[in-house]
């Protein structure tokens, strides 16, 4: 199947150092804002959209984006408002949207209506952080059914297996964690990162991308010298909650200036 996200990263790895992921929460602060803040970052250099669903347990989330997603919920965020907004921002700009969420949201609106409602809305595919491959057989059968792209998650502390199973069973990338722990701006990226990615490549991985811990475009830089993709939220987010769109599209510019070779 041809990943629209994995095209993206590979045109991005082609004509510049490689891609800039950028992850919003939907709803935040309201519904209307999360969309022009979408629409803004890509206008802004980013290269793949990774649209968060706010839910009321986030295990994986650190406090910027609790914030957020705690503000949207209290907004009256709906599930079928990311459909909305992924429809919106694919009207108004060309970049491949996967929406990252926590696996019980999906399970309670159906896995075959979550995929089919995707598709209708111009998604490419879904982040599942907490779903494991060997759990994760309805999505496999869906998301091939449908042909959404689907990323997986590797750890530090992932094993050889998991991560053969995480490379064979991706669509789009792998999702490589670059520290133990939440998310959240840091001054320095894990260098385990680097260590990852290359257990990784030792595995097939040709499309890895770095999350956790990135803030800045230098940051930027330095993940694109090993991996195919940088991913950055939080710093997005609190620009968004300080500084409204404006603040948010300064800091895609800022971020993508590291993408440059």
């Amino acid at each position: 199947m041809v990943s629209p996200v994995g095209t993206r990263i590979a045109r991005a790895k082609r004509d510049r150092a490689g891609a800039l992921i950028g992850y919003l929460p939907v709803g935040f602060p309201t519904l209307e804002q999360s969309i022009d803040a979408a629409v803004a970052l890509v206008e802004n250099g980013v290269d793949v959209l990774e649209l968060g669903l706010p839910y009321t347990d986030p295990v994986m989330d650190g406090p910027v984006i609790q914030r957020a997603t705690q503000t949207a919920l209290e907004n009256g965020f709906r599930l079928r408002d990311a459909f909305t907004a992924v429809e919106a921002i694919r009207s108004r700009v060309d970049a491949p949207i996967l929406l990252m969420t926590y696996w019980n949201p999906v399970v309670q609106y159906g896995v075959d209506r979550f995929a089919d409602d995707l598709v209708s809305a111009g998604g490419a595919g879904l982040i599942t952080p907490d779903l494991t491959v060997d759990s994760g057989a309805p999505w496999l059968a869906a998301s091939d059914r449908t042909g959404l792209d689907r990323v997986f998650l590797a750890a530090p502390t992932s094993t050889g297996e998991r991560l053969e199973l995480a490379v064979t069973n991706s669509r789009g990338f792998v999702y490589v964690v670059s520290t133990m722990g939440v998310t959240g701006a840091r001054s320095d990226v894990d260098a385990s990162a680097r260590t990852l990615v290359d257990r990784l490549r030792a595995v097939g991985s040709t499309s890895a991308c770095v999350g956790i811990g990135i803030s800045t475009g230098e940051q930027v830089a330095e993940v694109l010298e090993y991996a195919d993709g940088a991913i950055v939220g939080s710093a997005l987010v609190r620009a968004l909650s300080e500084d409204g769109v404006q603040g948010a599209a300064k800091v895609a510019a800022s971020l993508a200036v590291g993408t440059r070779r």
